[in-house]
C-alpha cells in the first residue's frame, strides 16, 4: 500500500463540480478513521482552493461527527462574505457520511486603537533534553508522520497524576510548512488525560475551536511547541485548554478541546 505524505494528499487533490476530493493512504489512519488533524486541514485547503482571495483566518470550530477514510469529499460554502469577514462552512464526508463540519471565520485586518498581547512569556524547553515519543510500537498508525518530544508531563499511558504536557512536534514532510500543515500538527498531541491511563483504551477528539493569533505562520525547522491542560474529566469526557507557539516563544494558536473518553 502506497503511503502518501502530507503535500502528496494535497497535491493529488481532484475538482468535482465544486467539491475537493482526497484520498486518504492507511498511514494516516487513528484506529478505524483518519487522523482528525488531517481532516481538519483538508477542510482549510479545500475552502481555499475554493475560495482564492479569503483574508487571513481568525478562527474555526470544527465538530469530529464520524469515521472516515479512503477516498473523502470536501463540501466547500459560503455562509456569508462581509466588508471584512468572511464564514466559510465545510463538510468532510466519507463513504459512512459525515465525518467533519467546520465553520471557519476569515477576516481582513482593521484599523484599531488596540495592538496588546496579553498571553505569558512561555519557557522554550530545550529539545535535545526532552524525551522521544518516537515509538511506533506505542503510538497509532498516523503519528509516524511527526516527530514528537515530550517537554513537560508524562508519556501516555503511564499512570500518572498530572493532567498537562507540553510537546515539540513537526512534520517529517519538510514541505509541510504553511497554515494548513499548521492544522495537521495542533491536533497531534494526545489528550491530556492520556498520561493517567493505566492501559491502553480509545478516545476521540469531538469538537475543536481555535483561534489564530498571528498572520505569520512561521517557525524554524518546523518545530512547534504545544500544550494541552486537561480542566475537567468526568463522566466518559474531558475538556481541556490547548496553546501552540513558534519557535520563538510567540503564541500562535489559543484552543480547546473536547475529548470523548472510554476509560
Amino acid at each position: 500500500m502506497k503511503k502518501n505524505s502530507f503535500t502528496e494528499i494535497l497535491a493529488n487533490a481532484r475538482s468535482d463540480g465544486n467539491d475537493s476530493c482526497y484520498f486518504i493512504t492507511d498511514n494516516w489512519l487513528q484506529g478505524r478513521t483518519m487522523y482528525g488533524g488531517l481532516s481538519a486541514a483538508l477542510c482549510l485547503h479545500a475552502a481555499n482552493r475554493h475560495y482564492e482571495s479569503l483574508p487571513p483566518l481568525r478562527s474555526a470550530l470544527f465538530s469530529f461527527t464520524g469515521p472516515a477514510k479512503g477516498e473523502v469529499r470536501a463540501k466547500v460554502r459560503m455562509l456569508r462574505q462581509g466588508k471584512s469577514v468572511s464564514f466559510v462552512e465545510v463538510e468532510l464526508h466519507g463513504d459512512k457520511g459525515l465525518a467533519t463540519h467546520v465553520v471557519l471565520s476569515f477576516g481582513a485586518a482593521r484599523e484599531s486603537r488596540l495592538d496588546s498581547d496579553f498571553s505569558q512569556a512561555v519557557a522554550l524547553p530545550d529539545r535535545e533534553q526532552c524525551l522521544s515519543l518516537n515509538n511506533p510500537e506505542k503510538q497509532p498508525v498516523f503519528a509516524a508522520e511527526f516527530e514528537t518530544y515530550l517537554a513537560e508531563g508524562d508519556p501516555p499511558l503511564s499512570g500518572s497524576d498530572k493532567h498537562n504536557t507540553k510537546l515539540w512536534i513537526r512534520h517529517r514532510d519538510e514541505a509541510a510548512t504553511d497554515l494548513v500543515a499548521l492544522l495537521g500538527v495542533a491536533d497531534m498531541p494526545p489528550p491530556a488525560v492520556l498520561q493517567m491511563f493505566e492501559h491502553a483504551a480509545p478516545v476521540s477528539s469531538m469538537t475543536w475551536s481555535m483561534n489564530f493569533l498571528v498572520d505569520d505562520i512561521s517557525t524554524a525547522d518546523r518545530w512547534w511547541l504545544l500544550e494541552s491542560i486537561a480542566e475537567h474529566a468526568r463522566d466518559g469526557y474531558s475538556s481541556q485548554d490547548m496553546q501552540v507557539w513558534n519557535s520563538n516563544g510567540q503564541l500562535v494558536i489559543s484552543a480547546r478541546q473536547n475529548v470523548a473518553v472510554f476509560y
